[in-house]
C-alpha cells in the first residue's frame, strides 16, 4: 500500500478518514489537508476539512465551518429557473397590456371603395353588412392600435352607408359600429374630371366588441378627402383618404 493517504467520500455519510502508513505522516502534523473539498454530485454541499489528532496521536480529518458560503447546484439551478420563469411570464403580461389601446388611437381609411359581397358577421347588432347598402375600403394603422404597424399595409376593413348614416370598423382586437352625427365639408375640383369632398365628420360609437368595448359612447373625428371620381357625381366611384381620430367617452 502506498504511503499516500486515501480519502473515502459517500453521499450518505460525509466523513473523510486518513489512514497513515509511515512515520512520515506523524511528522507532518502541522500540514493541513486541502483547504476545501467540495462534493458536486447531486445536491451535495461543500465541506471544508481540517487536520487534527486523535487521542492516540493519529492524524484524522474533521469538517470545519467554511469561511465563505457554498452555493449548491440546486440553489443555482432553482434560482435561475425562477428568474427565467419571471422573464417568460413578463413578456406575456406586457403583450396583454400592449394589446389594449390607450384612450385614443388613429387609423387611416384609404383606397377605392367597393361593394360588400358576403359581408362578415362582426358581432354588431346595429349594422347589417349584407343589406346591400354598404361599401368597403381598407383600414391602415397610424398610431395606438395593436397588430400590424406597417403604414403601407391594410390591417382591417371599413364599411359605410353612402345613402345612410351608419358605418363599422373591423381591425385587430375587435369591431365597432358608429353613427354620423355632424359634418362640415365642401367640394373642390380634383383636376381629373371629378371633385374632392374635403372636410370633417363627427361620429358616435354605438357598440363595440373585443378590446374596444370601453370605447362605446366615445367619439370619432374624421378628417376626410374623398375623391368623387369622374364624372364627379358618384357614378365613377369613390377614392378615400380619411384620418379617423377615435377616443374614449
Amino acid at each position: 500500500m502506498p504511503p499516500a493517504s486515501m480519502v473515502f467520500a459517500s453521499r450518505a455519510v460525509r466523513w473523510f478518514v486518513l489512514f497513515p502508513e509511515s512515520s512520515a505522516c506523524r511528522q507532518s502534523e502541522s500540514t493541513r489537508l486541502p483547504t476545501r473539498i467540495v462534493l458536486r454530485e447531486g445536491d451535495e454541499e461543500g465541506i471544508e476539512m481540517d487536520s487534527a489528532q486523535s487521542g492516540s496521536g493519529v492524524p484524522i480529518a474533521r469538517p470545519v465551518t467554511a469561511s465563505r458560503p457554498v452555493i449548491t447546484r440546486r440553489a443555482v439551478i432553482g434560482g435561475g429557473l425562477a428568474g427565467l420563469g419571471g422573464l417568460l411570464l413578463f413578456p406575456g403580461q406586457l403583450l396583454a397590456k400592449a394589446a389594449v389601446p390607450s384612450d385614443s388611437f388613429v387609423v387611416l381609411l384609404k383606397g377605392r371603395y367597393g361593394p360588400v359581397v358576403d359581408g362578415p358577421n362582426l358581432g354588431l347588432h346595429s349594422v347589417d353588412l349584407n343589406d346591400g347598402s354598404y361599401s368597403t375600403v381598407g383600414i391602415y394603422p397610424v398610431s395606438g392600435t395593436p397588430g400590424n404597424t406597417n403604414h403601407n399595409k391594410a390591417f382591417g376593413r371599413f364599411y359605410v352607408q353612402f345613402a345612410g348614416n351608419l358605418c363599422a370598423y373591423h381591425i385587430p382586437g375587435g369591431s365597432f359600429a358608429m353613427q354620423f352625427t355632424g359634418s362640415d365639408y365642401g367640394f373642390v375640383d380634383d383636376g381629373a374630371g371629378g371633385q374632392f369632398l374635403e372636410g370633417t365628420f363627427e361620429l358616435t360609437i354605438l357598440e363595440a366588441t373585443g378590446i374596444y368595448r370601453p370605447f362605446v359612447g366615445g367619439h370619432n373625428h374624421m378628417v376626410d378627402k374623398l375623391d368623387f371620381l369622374a364624372p364627379g357625381d358618384g357614378s365613377g366611384g369613390f377614392e378615400e383618404y380619411c384620418f379617423c381620430f377615435i377616443s374614449h367617452p
